[in-house]
């Protein structure tokens, strides 16, 4: 599955949540910045989430594609905060309750980047994964001869 949402990524990320002190104990809450962000997505999300959650184990490629400013231009990587595991943490979160799978556990493979783009949005891909295969080479072709070691004793 793979779909595109024409947005302005927010730039607030799960790892600002607040925390204030009740009765002598901390309570951790979204201030509206993240509430706001996770709004967005969810509203963007719930257009095209599947029918059922999908199952097994499976890969997440995502383009997170924010507007170029005076100093940028499209298609530029974009360097600066906020850091991809951040994004795709609320990201992952937001699909999760949407019903996109069960648990965001299994996302098992990710692919992130952040670039500076004319059209700001965010391509989202979800692609459902076989059974590994021992291999001496990871998916990208990549070759580590003690990986393949490590990966027999796994399976």
């Amino acid at each position: 599955m793979r779909f595109f949402l024409s947005l302005t990524p927010p730039t607030a990320t799960a790892q600002e949540k607040a925390v204030r002190i009740v009765g002598g104990r901390p309570i951790f809450y979204d201030p509206a910045p993240l509430k706001k962000a996770k709004a967005t997505l969810m509203a963007h999300l719930g257009q095209h989430r599947p029918a059922d959650p999908l199952m097994g184990a499976l890969e997440l490629r995502t383009t997170w594609l924010f507007p170029v400013g005076k100093s940028h231009k499209s298609g530029e990587w974009r360097v600066t905060r906020p850091d991809t595991d951040n994004l795709q943490k609320m990201l992952k979160d937001c699909m999760t309750k949407c019903g996109y799978w069960r648990d965001d556990a299994q996302v098992v493979r990710e692919i992130v980047e952040k670039k500076w783009a004319q059209a700001p949005g965010i391509h989202i891909e979800i692609k459902r994964l076989d059974k590994p295969r021992i291999s001496t080479h990871n998916s990208e072709g990549y070759s580590d001869p003690t990986a393949y070691e490590a990966l027999k004793k796994c399976i």
